[in-house]
C-alpha cells in the first residue's frame, strides 16, 4: 500500500474517532493507530528500496554506456589500422573513428542525462511523499495534544484558589470561596 493512502487512512480515523462525552477529547482505537503505523513503517523502506534500485540502475547504465564507448573505440582504432596502407584510407578511417568516438560520446550523454532525470525524478516523489508523511503525522500529534490540552483546561479544579494577601494593616480574615457547578 502506498505511503500517502495510509496517512489518509491515520487522518481519516484521527478525524472519525467518536468524541468522549462532555470533554473535547476523543477515543481512538489503538489497535488501528498500531496497525496504521507498522503499515507505514513497512512500506517506506520498500520506496527507499526502490530509490536504491533506480540508483542502482542508473549506475549500470552508465557503465553499460561506458563499455559500449569503449568498444565503439576501439573497433574504429582496429578498423583505422587495417586501412591504414594508403594515405587516403588513413584519412577516411580517421575521419569515421572520430564520428563513431563522437556519436558513442553523445550516446553516452544522453543515457546518463536521461538516467540522471529518471533517478532525480523518482528520488523527488520519494522526498515529496516523504514530506507529506512527516505533516500528516505532524497534524495528527497537534490535533491530539490540543485536544489534550482543552480537556484538561476544561476540568474543574479541586483545590480553591488562595485568595490575595491582606497586607500587614488589614485585620479582617477572608472567607474561603466555594465554587457551585
Amino acid at each position: 500500500m502506498d505511503v500517502l493512502e495510509l496517512i489518509d487512512k491515520l487522518d481519516d480515523l484521527v478525524h472519525n474517532a467518536r468524541a468522549v462525552p462532555l470533554t473535547d477529547q476523543v477515543r481512538i482505537d489503538r489497535e488501528a493507530i498500531y496497525d496504521l503505523l507498522d503499515q507505514m513503517r513497512s512500506t517506506i523502506p520498500e520506496e527507499v528500496k526502490q530509490a536504491r534500485w533506480i540508483v542502482k540502475e542508473r549506475q549500470e547504465m552508465l557503465a553499460e554506456a561506458k563499455r559500449e564507448a569503449e568498444r565503439l573505440v576501439a573497433e574504429a582504432r582496429d578498423k583505422a589500422a587495417q586501412e591504414a596502407s594508403e594515405q587516403e584510407v588513413v584519412k577516411k578511417a580517421e575521419r569515421e573513428a572520430a564520428q563513431i568516438l563522437e556519436e558513442a560520446r553523445q550516446r553516452e550523454r544522453e543515457v546518463r542525462l536521461g538516467a540522471e532525470d529518471y533517478a532525480d525524478e523518482v528520488l523527488g516523489t520519494l522526498e515529496n511523499n516523504l514530506a507529506k508523511f512527516l505533516d500528516a503525522v505532524a497534524r495528527g500529534r497537534e490535533r491530539l495534544q490540543g485536544k489534550s490540552e482543552a480537556a484538561l483546561a476544561a476540568e474543574p479544579h479541586d483545590e480553591p484558589e488562595p485568595e490575595p494577601d491582606a497586607g500587614p494593616d488589614d485585620d479582617s480574615v477572608a472567607e474561603p470561596v466555594h465554587e457551585t457547578s
